[in-house]
């Protein structure tokens, strides 16, 4: 967890916010990928602004697909039940502290993450920094229609069908590119989060 903000409120400045201070952080150079949710304050023109003066490259969740933004859902999902939940807070800054304190020296430094093979994020982080510094790092993305095309022609011409037969769509999303887990519908238009100041706490 690089950058983060509380307020009361749901307006974009506060994702802003969070994104200036992992910017300050880490100084990203151009090119880097900002993946969000489907949030209408991170398609708005000033957090899209704020992405291109830094030449970060804007990627957000498919329609309806939790799974796209599965790792920040599981950070939140931490956060409120090994903190929030597990304590009682006199005001927002009291909250605004134990946060800080779980994120900078619990959940980076000590927490174990199963998708880290059980090391805290930090941990990590420095082994692979240390890996890419020894030896040239390389990554493959969208090979799945490679690695499991075969297998699935297999399958459908088990069943007596051609190859034809077999769905066209990635085989990663369903064809109508919403996930098995869960719906929500889309919120009236006039639920607009970046023009609410009414709103209550948000943590980004």
């Amino acid at each position: 967890m690089v950058g983060w903000e509380l307020e009361r409120t749901l307006a974009a400045r506060l994702p802003i916010a969070a994104l200036e201070k992992a910017l300050v952080e880490r100084k990203p150079p151009p090119g880097v990928v900002h993946h969000s949710d489907r949030g209408v304050q991170y398609a708005s023109g000033a957090y899209v602004g704020v992405l291109r003066n830094h030449g970060m490259v804007p990627s957000m969740s498919r329609p309806a697909n939790p799974y796209d933004n599965a790792s920040c859902e599981s950070f939140i999902k931490t956060l409120k039940r090994e903190e929030i939940y597990a304590n009682e807070y006199r005001d927002l800054d009291h909250l605004r502290e134990n946060i800080a304190g779980f994120i900078d020296s619990y959940y980076n430094r000590v927490r174990l993450h199963s998708a880290l093979g059980y090391r805290p994020p930090e941990e990590f982080e420095q082994g692979a920094n240390a890996a890419t510094m020894s030896q040239g790092a390389t990554m493959s993305f969208f090979r799945h229609e490679e690695i499991y095309r075969p297998m699935w022609d297999s399958f459908w011409r088990s069943l007596g069908a051609t190859t034809a037969a077999a769905p066209t769509h990635r085989l990663d999303e369903s064809p109508a590119g919403y996930s098995s887990a869960g719906w929500s519908p889309p919120e009236p238009a006039s639920a607009s989060p970046a023009d609410d100041d009414s709103g209550g706490d948000e943590v980004v």
